[in-house]
């Protein structure tokens, strides 16, 4: 299959391929797109309501982040392990498990008073998604044949997902308005009808893969990953050359090379390594880095300004975010139908450049901005790329891949994501923090003095977006000059054969 397109011809026969899908089909994907929704929800609902919860349960800031951080690091530490074991022990009866235990970590979460025992639901959380999000992409991609029903379903899939990214400080907002435990409360409800009707229209399956377990290749990746974004998460408030910040990366690096030894010698490996060797799958996971990465920072940063720096209600800034929830919501599944017609790398280079463009409108803003012209054109801009971004990412990281690696290649695109995000927002946290290193600590800083630290940080996001953009544009270069060559060979081998 060509890189730049994601829409190789499907089998006739197949009824998937139809126009009109059954409704069965439609449930099915209905379920696996919500269980995508709460996650991405999770991931970025939680910031507005750390406040409430620090006032009332006595934490200090330094244990808040964990409450973000725990999701992270569960959720990454596991993705690849969790993508793997769907096609070892069957994607049905992973999925089933995994929302189980999401759904219950959610509810245990809403009623605890004790920070400690908070932080220790969201880590089930991530650990839970880890499992639930990779599961829940190749059931999408084994159920609808490749080419325009598969293009179209992870399309659908997509948008649903990039609205629970996208919208996550917009519901995080409303409902912090209420109270800060209906952010873990709420979700509960949706997981218990994802798993009713799951077990109802998830047909029951056999492993996609055969083999043993490879469970020291699972130790050694699951442990690399884990002290990777543990590492990450933590350097912004340890040092990034601090002496236990680099004792912690090399151990990790050390783990993971052990890990790529064990997968060139074991039998059946955890994950096959050739699969990198797909420059498509490469080039999707790099360009889902820089969407999530810089868009976890601009949340970071616009978060930060208006609400702690400027003072917004948490549903003031909810509403001021709306757009980007609409336009995702709306847009991203009229992207999909384009990627058929296009391919998938111009629509990502249009989404990221978008982006990129965005965050730099936003240097414009001052201590007293007006929202129509300082906000609202970053707003509509960021809703355009990830609606754009989003989906393409998820057909092309999927495209041509085997069935029985649909799993793995699910679970690499998103732990790409996770730990590229947490790289991306850990130095951006940094920039901001360098930039107030002169300032005595407790000291008051103005909010001119505030946006001046921001703006290196909303700089670094648009670069960030611009490297992705870059990398997507080589990949169009690279399937144009091998067209060029083809067609001289084609055009030889056919006077040969006159």
């Amino acid at each position: 299959m060509s890189e730049a397109n994601a829409n190789a011809s499907s089998p006739t026969t197949d009824p998937d391929t139809a126009d009109r899908w059954p409704a069965r089909l439609w449930v099915l994907l209905t379920v696996l797109c919500l269980a995508f929704f709460l996650d991405g929800l999770d991931i970025t609902l939680i910031g507005v309501s750390l406040p409430s919860i620090g006032n009332e349960l006595g934490m200090t800031t330094a244990e808040l982040q964990w409450i973000v951080n725990g999701y992270l690091l569960g959720s990454g530490g596991f993705l690849l392990l969790g993508g793997r074991s769907a096609d070892l022990l069957g994607r049905r009866k992973v999925f089933l498990i995994s929302v189980a235990v999401f759904g219950l970590a959610s509810l245990f979460g809403g009623l605890v008073n004790d920070g400690l025992l908070l932080i220790l639901s969201r880590l089930v959380k991530g650990i839970a998604a880890g499992f639930t999000v990779p599961t829940t992409l190749s059931i999408v991609t084994t159920t609808f044949p490749e080419g325009k029903a598969r293009n179209r379903a992870v399309a659908v899939y997509g948008a649903i997902g990039a609205s629970g990214f996208s919208s996550g400080l917009i519901v995080g907002g409303l409902i912090t308005s209420i109270s800060w435990r209906w952010i873990f409360l709420f979700p509960v409800p949706l997981t218990l009808a994802v798993l009713i009707v799951g077990m109802l229209v998830i047909p029951k399956d056999r492993p996609a893969a055969k083999g043993r377990y490879d469970i020291l290749g699972a130790v050694t990746l699951t442990a690399s990953l884990l002290l990777l974004v543990y590492t990450v998460v933590t350097a912004p408030d340890t040092g990034w050359f601090s002496a236990r910040t680099l004792v912690l990366l090399g151990v990790a690096v050390l783990l993971l090379a052990g890990f790529v030894l064990v997968e060139k010698r074991v039998r059946d490996p955890l994950v096959r390594l050739g699969i990198f060797r797909s420059g498509a799958l490469v080039r999707a996971n790099l360009s889902f880095v820089a969407l999530l990465g810089s868009y976890f920072s601009f949340q970071f940063v616009i978060t930060l300004y208006l609400q702690d720096t400027l003072k917004w209600t948490p549903l003031q800034l909810a509403l001021a975010l709306l757009p980007v929830g609409l336009i995702v919501a709306f847009g991203a599944p009229i992207a999909g139908r384009w990627i058929g017609r296009v391919g998938t790398p111009p629509l990502i280079v249009l989404g990221l450049l978008s982006e990129a463009v965005g965050f730099l409108l936003l240097l414009r803003l001052d201590t007293h901005p007006s929202y129509l012209t300082a906000i609202f054109p970053t707003t509509l801009l960021v809703g355009i790329g990830f609606a754009l971004t989003f989906p393409s990412a998820n057909v092309q990281a999927v495209a041509g891949v085997d069935a029985q690696e649909q799993g793995l290649a699910a679970g690499i695109l998103n732990s790409s994501a996770q730990i590229g995000g947490a790289v991306v927002l850990a130095v951006t946290t940094a920039i901001i923090s360098a930039g107030r290193a002169p300032n005595t600590p407790g000291a008051q800083v103005s909010p001119e003095e505030m946006l001046g630290f921001f703006r290196p940080g909303l700089i670094f996001c648009a670069a960030v977006a611009t490297v992705g953009v870059v990398v997507i544009l080589g990949q169009m270069l690279g399937s144009r000059n091998s067209a060029r060559r083809a067609t001289p060979a084609a055009a030889t081998a056919s006077r040969d054969a006159e």
